[in-house]
């Protein structure tokens, strides 16, 4: 039985070969494909963390959220909303907004 494969948070897989490397990325799931997905709806509006996991196919939308704020830059908020989810149930969820760059402190008026 073979270990699991892991992308190591750049679109590489942990001990996967070059050609393995591009059969992996053929479903587009590498952590970079997400963080763009989700950047990509998010510059479109307000998405939800079950909006995030149901339509961009993203598992953990806070660890992608998190990496676009802390490593990459981008002024998201989150407030927090209550949501059905396909079942009709509320749940209490995350809603993430992308801020345009220029209405930080500092940024132009």
């Amino acid at each position: 039985m073979s270990a699991p494969r892991r992308d190591n948070g750049h679109g590489k897989v942990a001990g996967v070969g070059t050609n393995e490397q591009s059969k992996l990325h053929a479903n587009n799931n590498s952590a970079q494909a997400q963080r763009q997905r989700l950047l990509d709806a998010l510059r479109k509006g307000p998405v939800s963390t079950i909006e995030a996991r149901r339509d961009l196919d993203l598992m953990m939308p806070g660890t992608r959220i998190h990496e676009l704020r802390h490593k990459h830059g981008h002024l998201i908020d989150m407030i927090w909303v209550q949501k059905p989810m396909d079942s009709g149930k509320l749940h209490r969820v995350g809603l993430y907004i992308l801020r345009p760059a220029d209405t930080h402190e500092g940024g132009a008026a």
